[in-house]
């Protein structure tokens, strides 16, 4: 049975290096909003140094630096474990490609820094933590015992299915993450980021509604529509203030305090939008099977089926 292959250490490690990378989303965020990402001229080393003297926008470089370090040598270890003790060879190798992620993560930062790049590089640097962060976030579900345990199958009759209204809405709160970052480092005007706003808008209302129409009855469905919904009303909010900051401090010498603490609680909070909307996505996908599986399944499982009211039966 599935519970067999579950691993209470691995899976609380893999939480623990995901909220390391929660932390290193943070840290990354302070060096771009106080414009400290040309602060070191180096790499590996900072001025030639182990530690170097931790003075004005160095110390943002050199802690993103540092957190980065300590999330990579966790994902190494998180990997290994996974192949050593994960009989389930997806999960294994969503380990490596976790690990391969964040290596390209560091060259891609090192390059942007030898280069002197702050454009298309930073851009994919910041991309490139995206996805690495929601691998992470699709490991820890994986590993966790709530997946692993035998679930009711929920026959998804409605068209389209939720998973796939789901699986666009994270898409397109993918592609507004990229819009962001093009916006912050000056790829990009404020438009395409305000017009990609409005379509995550839609879709994340519409997912939503999809999941709540029809699966009403089913707890982990609903907590996980909430969790995407309450990130979303937050970081919209957040994106309103962090604009007012933006215009409030054009011409300022220095970034104030409270633009700072904006622009960063709206990345972090996208981040964790773009999350929120991958743990609905895994778990509409776990609990509404195709048709053929649901069947399957009936023959030697008892479950619980869901209608288009989303009143759920044995």
């Amino acid at each position: 049975m599935a519970e067999k292959v579950y691993n209470s250490a691995l899976y609380r490690f893999a939480v623990a290096t995901n909220w390391m990378t929660v932390l290193l989303l943070i840290v990354g965020a302070l060096v771009t909003s106080n414009q400290a990402g040309d602060s070191v001229p180096d790499w590996p080393l900072a001025y030639g140094k182990l530690i170097p003297p931790l003075v004005g926008g160095v110390r943002f470089e050199y802690t993103h630096r540092v957190v980065a370090g300590v999330v990579a040598v966790m994902t190494l270890l998180l990997a290994v474990w996974i192949a050593a003790a994960e009989p389930r060879r997806q999960v294994r190798r969503m380990g490596w490609n976790a690990l391969a992620l964040v290596v390209a993560q560091a060259v891609l930062g090192g390059v942007r820094v030898l280069e002197r790049d702050p454009g298309l590089l930073a851009i994919l640097h910041a991309i490139l933590a995206q996805l690495f962060f929601i691998v992470l976030v699709g490991l820890a579900l994986f590993l966790s015992p709530w997946w692993q345990r035998d679930l009711p199958k929920l026959e998804d009759t409605g068209s389209p299915r939720a998973v796939t209204v789901t699986g666009w809405t994270t898409f397109v709160i993918f592609v507004q993450l990229i819009l962001g970052a093009c916006f912050r480092h000056g790829a990009l005007s404020i438009m395409p980021h305000l017009a990609g706003a409005c379509a995550v808008t839609v879709f994340v209302i519409w997912a939503g509604r999809v999941v709540k129409s029809r699966f009403r009855s089913v707890p982990e469905l609903r907590r996980a529509t909430i969790w995407l919904h309450a990130t979303f009303g937050t970081q919209i909010l957040l994106g309103i203030a962090a604009y007012w900051g933006i215009r409030y401090v054009t011409d300022a010498m220095h970034p104030s305090v409270v633009y700072v603490a904006l622009t960063v609680a709206h990345v972090l909070v996208g981040a964790l939008v773009l999350a929120s909307s991958v743990l609905l996505t895994l778990s509409c996908y776990r609990m509404t099977p195709p048709a053929r599986s649901t069947v399957r399944d009936s023959a030697s499982l008892p479950h619980r089926t869901a209608d288009a009211s989303g009143k759920a039966g044995l």
